[in-house]
């Protein structure tokens, strides 16, 4: 199986944003180590639905940070959130329908979405904030 791993493409430059990327990718990266040994689709669904729960707490830091920064981009950020949680409930959806879960395809999706996500939205947050700096 693939796990995510913290890689330094993540890094944006906002040290509490970073901060807690590198959490919130070792939360997922323990959780995804769950998922490896487990086979019942409840306790499946379980895990991730503690992925999902670690992602959206981090996307209401994210919002709150740039909420107090009037960041302009906001609603187009909080778009792409809601994007990767909706992908999430698919992917359970899933789980509960066939019983199964395509872990790399889970570890995949997280890692392509992470890249583009922090690299896109997140450095802008990172340029917006060293202008208000």
């Amino acid at each position: 199986m693939t796990i995510i791993e913290w890689r330094s493409e993540f890094a944006v430059g906002i040290e509490i944003v970073d901060h807690d990327h590198r959490e919130l990718v070792g939360r997922i990266k323990g959780r995804q180590l769950e998922l490896a040994v487990c086979e019942d689709p409840d306790r499946i669904i379980e895990i991730l639905d503690k992925i999902y729960t670690d992602i959206a707490e981090h996307f209401a830091l994210e919002e709150r940070i740039m909420e107090q920064m009037n960041y302009p981009a906001l609603a187009e950020h909080q778009e792409d959130h809601q994007t990767l949680l909706e992908d999430l409930r698919e992917i359970m959806v899933e789980v509960e329908d066939f019983g199964a879960l395509d872990e790399i395809q889970l570890t995949d999706d997280l890692d392509r979405w992470f890249s583009d996500h922090f690299r896109v939205h997140d450095a802008k947050l990172h340029r917006a904030e060293s202008d208000q700096g």
